[in-house]
């Protein structure tokens, strides 16, 4: 007998398709059938060793995270209720250029340092891996849920290069080539980068290509945080697609967002650069997150050259009073490349977390807020910040628009991707809210997408991305990666006041065909993998 019947569910399968009521049996680690309309026409029921009373909830295919930042929170935190709590049973890591594979000694430390904002410092973490293979062996020994893994090209970037403004030397390509291969070998999805962030921006667009080329050959994706979301953000898209269509790569554009008062109601100019691409034949999807503010680390901001050569020589200059003088020029005057080109306004900065408990006041106020509480400029607290908590503090960034984030979301290639920071006293609710913000918030309050609609963007459309053959929809012989929400109650319990509340409305989440999630509470089950990529 099988282990679980899902009894009189409304299944909103993944497809776009319209719910239909039925019993879904669960085995084995998978689907074993869907038995539609079971009840009402009077058939033989399917019978289990358990079964569970879904009436009132739909059952749809687990949510795929396109774009986490839980490297190190999936061994540290086995619980990882943040995300489980939400239905998510897929994240995406390695994102925007930097994560801890592939490494030696020397990239490993300085990576840690770099990240540190978004990962902790990782004094708790045993990194006893280097290659992207181990770094996927180490999640395989158990983690709250599956994870796949993107090679970072600033890691592989700092690996051979260094963290210098230069252009590789061939014999570099030729090495930083051969590390994006044996990433995809050793079962990486894809590549991601982070062009405002060193050194992956120090990258001219035919390094990127070639790079592309090899991840294109191994049937991988491209996922860039491209070259800025502000003054040049269409310039920067249109590179992209551009660069990836030479290299004949499938394209995913992370946290695809117009933001700054520049591109206020841009959104459409954006969707109609991508539709273009798409009717040419482009390969292109993109993830967002719904919610206006972004959120990043406060050394991002700075401009590239004052970053080069890793974060020491960054601490160094900033120490240094001419030349902490000209970084405060760029940032507020010319508009650095860091800050996507627009002049920092201090009112939207506002400090997220920091890894100084002694600097904790700063932690829900904005740079400006402070400086007036201490009497002093903006750019001396935000200086001061950098320095003495060793470039560790996060922000939240308030330069987002409504009307952009809804009309990004209903475009045919959207998918979601909460871009959750879960460092920090004050982290972005997005981390912990995302993908119920999205069913409670835009598709039951708002009306912005069909309950159908919003279940494909961020079950089966992410999964057509990952090229997983047997994830995404609520079909027989797929995974039972699954959850059950409630239509009319689920709802994200995070808010920027309180941003580590859990959500509501989402009782039951299997990964693998078992409970993570049970009764509204997180179980002791550690049934998450790495999702390795599937060959051609």
């Amino acid at each position: 007998m099988e282990e679980l019947v899902i009894r009189d569910a409304d299944v909103v399968d993944g497809s776009g398709d319209h719910s239909y009521r039925a019993d879904v049996v669960v085995d084995g680690g998978r689907i074993v059938s869907v038995v539609k309309e079971a009840a009402d026409a009077g058939c033989q029921r399917p019978k289990a060793r358990r079964e569970l009373d879904a009436e009132g909830l739909v059952l749809a295919p687990g949510f795929i995270d396109m774009h986490a930042h839980s490297d190190l929170a999936l061994l540290r935190d086995p619980d990882h209720s943040a995300k489980a709590a939400q239905g998510v049973t897929l994240e995406v890591l390695g994102q925007d250029g930097l994560s801890y594979a592939p490494v030696d000694d020397r990239t490993l430390g300085e990576v840690r340092r770099a990240i540190a904002g978004w990962n902790g410092p990782g004094d708790d973490i045993d990194f006893d891996w280097r290659s992207v293979g181990e770094y996927l062996d180490r999640l395989d020994r158990g983690i709250a849920v599956n994870a796949a893994y993107l090679i970072p090209q600033g890691t592989v970037r700092a690996l051979v290069v260094g963290w210098e403004d230069r252009a590789a030397t061939p014999a570099e390509l030729d090495r930083m080539r051969r590390l994006v291969a044996e990433g995809m070998e050793q079962g990486a999805v894809g590549m991601s980068s982070g062009l405002t962030y060193t050194p992956g921006m120090y990258a001219r667009g035919a390094e990127l290509t070639e790079l592309c080329r090899v991840v294109a050959s191994y049937g991988g994706y491209y996922c860039p945080h491209h070259r800025s979301y502000g003054a040049g953000a269409l310039e920067a898209y249109e590179e992209m697609v551009a660069l990836t269509r030479e290299a004949d790569c499938p394209l995913h554009l992370a946290h695809a967002t117009m933001n700054f008062g520049v591109n206020k109601g841009r959104a459409p100019a954006l969707l109609s650069l991508l539709d273009d691409a798409l009717d040419a034949g482009a390969d292109i999807s993109l993830d967002t997150y719904p919610y206006t503010p972004g959120c990043t680390t406060l050394v991002a901001l700075l401009p590239s050259w004052a970053s080069e050569g890793g974060p020491e020589e960054t601490l160094r200059r900033l120490a240094d009073e001419e030349t902490a003088e000209r970084v405060r020029h760029h940032l507020e005057v010319t508009g650095s490349d860091g800050c996507h080109g627009v002049p920092v306004e201090w009112e939207t900065i506002e400090i997220s977390g920091v890894g100084d408990p002694a600097l904790s006041g700063y932690v829900g106020r904005t740079v400006l807020e402070s400086a007036r509480e201490r009497g002093g400029s903006p750019w001396t607290v935000a200086r001061e910040l950098l320095l003495k908590d060793r470039l560790a503090p996060t922000i939240l960034q308030h330069v987002g628009h409504e009307e952009n984030v809804r009309a990004i979301m209903r475009h045919r290639v959207h998918t979601g991707g909460s871009d959750g920071i879960l460092q920090g006293a004050k982290p972005h609710p997005r981390a912990y809210g995302t993908f119920p913000h999205y069913l409670g918030h835009y598709v039951r309050e708002l009306g912005v997408l069909s309950l159908e609609e919003c279940v494909a963007h961020l079950t089966a459309r992410p999964a057509a991305r990952l090229r997983l053959p047997d994830r995404g929809l609520v079909r027989e012989g797929y995974r039972a990666d699954l959850v059950l929400f409630d239509p009319a109650a689920v709802a994200a319990g995070s808010t920027f006041a309180e941003p580590r509340t859990l959500p509501t409305g989402i009782p039951y989440v299997l990964v693998d065909g078992r409970f993570v999630i049970e009764d509204g509470r997180r179980t002791d089950v550690l049934a998450g993998r790495a999702v390795r990529r599937t060959p051609r």
